[in-house]
């Protein structure tokens, strides 16, 4: 069996665009993303998971009901299953996702900017 070294610079500069998560390595039934961000996502929740957002490059935000949190590179935030959330970043930023493998990118919310399950 090979294992091998992922370097996470060498994914992220093999995809463009937003919104899209691409996984990367399987942990048992956890995928591991990379997700390019800008601008704002959709509120939405995961009623049955919980979700981690760990920020590899620049600055984001997490919008919850009643509050939000800024996140900047090397910080990481754990989302509690069935709360409602809206990530959003005013420039390009680089997120890990961390989440079981059937986990849908909009949760509940549906609609255009649900993502397929892409490996690279």
């Amino acid at each position: 069996m090979q294992v091998d070294v992922i370097r996470l610079d060498e994914k992220l500069a093999r995809f463009e665009g937003h919104w899209a998560p691409r996984i990367i390595a399987q942990m048992n039934d956890y995928h591991f993303k990379l997700v390019k961000i800008l601008g704002e996502f959709v509120w939405h929740s995961h009623a049955d998971t919980d979700e981690v957002f760990l920020v590899i490059e620049g600055r984001m935000r997490i919008e919850f009901r009643d509050q939000s949190i800024d996140l900047s590179a090397g910080e990481l935030c754990v989302v509690p299953r069935g709360v409602e959330h809206k990530p959003s970043a005013d420039a390009e930023c680089h997120v890990m996702l961390v989440e079981p493998a059937d986990t849908v990118n909009t949760g509940d919310a549906g609609g255009d900017r649900t993502a397929g399950q892409i490996w690279i």
